[in-house]
Order: structure tokens, then sequence, then C-alpha cells
């Protein structure tokens, strides 16, 4: 699956209260986070979110995360990992890197299939710190709207090119997918937005939508592994 933006996915009443806690974050050096090669070419600050409002801020977002249909539907989900909020300023970037395929959680290991990066500040409010992809279709920079979301395969090479003026507020993490098979779940997105776009045209019931239904729910169950 290629990267994919989705636009406000936390609705502006959950961003505010979201912002408002931050201000009372405190934070840590990146490296703290940052294992092997990564370590050496990360140079941004991580919040400390097992204190003050960081539990608070993980609620809202991971809620928002997980009720979203689109996020649903691109990625698949069988669990979040843990969430992270990053702060960049002052000339700080995090260089091309690859996150890590198995990460540790408070009840396993979390196989990391996709990785996002949810923007938190709007792109007026600071130079550079666009999220920069290096895949098979070559090289693409994001930097999108506040509240929106970059959602992309965390095999990908990426990096955070360097914040020159003002500063850069995300908010990132990592999936493990039901459909473990980038390709499989690229073509069952497509038969979502299929579905979608027939259920504005055709009657509920009608025969192309039953037969549509069918074919993703088969192949959920041939491919799925819960």
């Amino acid at each position: 699956m290629a990267a994919l933006t989705i636009s406000n996915v936390l609705g502006s009443d959950t961003l505010d209260a979201v912002l408002d806690l931050t201000r009372d974050l405190t934070w840590r050096d990146g490296k703290v986070t940052a294992g092997g090669q990564a370590k050496r070419v990360k140079e941004n600050e991580q919040a400390d979110l097992s204190a003050t409002t960081g539990p608070a801020i993980k609620k809202l977002i991971a809620e928002k995360l997980r009720a979203h249909a689109v996020i649903s539907a691109a990625a698949r989900p069988q669990r979040f990992g843990p969430l992270m909020i990053s702060r960049t300023q002052d000339g700080g970037f995090y260089g091309p890197h690859v996150d890590n395929a198995l990460m540790k959680t408070g009840d396993g290991i979390l196989r990391a299939d996709l990785s996002y990066t949810l923007f938190l500040t709007p792109p007026a409010d600071y130079e550079g710190g666009a999220l920069k992809l290096h895949g098979s279709s070559g090289s693409h920079a994001f930097k999108p709207d506040q509240g929106d979301l970059v959602l992309y395969p965390t095999a990908d090479i990426h990096e955070v090119t360097p914040v020159t003026r003002g500063t850069r507020l995300v908010c990132v993490g990592w999936v493990q997918s039901l459909i473990a098979d980038a390709g499989q779940r690229a073509l069952l997105f497509d038969l979502e937005n299929l579905r979608a776009s027939l259920r504005s045209q055709m009657p509920a019931g009608s025969e192309e939508l039953l037969t549509l239904d069918k074919a993703i729910g088969n192949l959920l169950r041939m491919w799925a592994k819960p």
C-alpha cells in the first residue's frame, strides 16, 4: 500500500483538547526511544506520556484512531502499538531510518506493519519538518494540514527534514494489521472504496452490493490472521 493522507482525524474539539493538554507535558531527548542506526540520526524530543496529562492525551487520540472508518479500512488493525508525541524545533530533524519490525509492548511483541504520523500543528507554524518517504515508487514529501494523518508502510525508509523555524508537534505510532500482506490490504481497501461508492448509487440489498459484500467477506476469511 502506498502512503495515504487521511484528513481531520481527530476533529476540531479533540484536537483542541489534545493541544491544551500538551502544554503540561515534560520532554526528553528523542534518542531515548530510538535504537540502532536511528539513534544516530535523531535530533528531536519525545514527551513523557506516563505522567501529568500524558495518559489523557493517549486516551483521546487512541479512541479516535480506533473509531476512524478510513483507518480501519486501510490498515485492518489487529493492534495499535504505543503512541508517542514528538516535538522538533531549532534545527532538529530525524534522518533517514527504518522503524523496528518488532516492538515490545506491555502485552508482548507488536509486528509493525504500518506507521502513522498525525500532524498536530499547522504547516504555516513551522518551516521544514516534512515527512519524506522513500519507497518503491520513489521519494515523496508530506506536510499536510493540522489534524491530518499520514499512514505508510513501516518497511519504507523515511525521515523528517530539519525544522528551521517554529515547532513541529506530531503523534507517531504503529499498527499490526490483521492482513500481513501489503498487496492484500491494498486490494481490500480498493474494494471497500468501491463498496462505499456503490452504496451511494444502488439500493441497499441489490445483487451487486450483496456480491461485493460476499467477496470482501471471503477474502477476509482467507487472509486475516487474528
